[in-house]
């Protein structure tokens, strides 16, 4: 046996090892300019190892700004989180070793050798994984606001766009109606 094999051996996720077979979103903290490198480069190790089970996703966060210079606008790709990689997987000593040891790879975000988990609501925030939310709703049916500014208020549908999962509501404020647009998660139907 190696010595890489007998310190996997060692590895302790505390029992999470393939909990419940279920994949949950990590950072990956990487060299400064290496991000999509090393989402090649686990990929491909991914690829060839037949691990496509274990790492299930791999994003590198960007955002496209809009930039005028000399009266041109220009679409610029900037990564949102530089030098970090979000990672789709279930833990386990073989996966784990496979992103740790990718080269660019610094380490997992957590306590030493065990990484932590992103949880739900970050990973929504950051918008790597659109969540589909099934509303049942349609124009003329009412519904009360449960996040955001219009917390509390009720209103009526006037439009539903599901491929944005967004609607357009008219909310009495001040005495007078609003037409807000709202998300799906948002609003509760009553």
């Amino acid at each position: 046996m190696s010595e890489t094999e007998k310190n996997l051996k060692d590895l302790d996720f505390g029992g999470r090892e393939g909990r419940d077979g279920e994949a949950k979103w990590y950072v990956v903290h990487t060299y400064s300019g290496h991000e999509n490198k090393v989402k090649v480069n686990i990929e491909k190790i991914v690829e060839n190892r037949g691990m496509q089970d274990l790492i299930l996703d791999i994003v590198v966060p960007t955002e496209d700004r809009v930039e005028i210079k000399n009266g041109q606008r220009k679409i610029k790709t900037r990564k949102m989180f530089p030098s970090y990689v979000i990672v789709k997987m279930i833990v386990t000593n073989e996966s784990w070793y496979l992103v740790r040891n990718t080269q660019g790879v610094t380490g997992f975000v957590g306590h030493g050798s065990e990484p932590i988990p992103l949880t739900n609501e970050e990973v929504a925030r950051m918008g790597i994984e659109k969540v589909w939310i099934d509303l049942d709703v349609e124009v003329g049916d009412t519904v009360k606001v449960i996040s955001g500014p219009f917390e509390s208020f009720m209103g009526t549908v006037e439009e539903v766009n599901m491929d944005k999962q967004t609607l357009k509501v008219i909310v009495s404020m001040f005495g007078r109606d609003t037409l807000v647009e709202l998300e799906f998660g948002q609003v509760d139907k009553i």
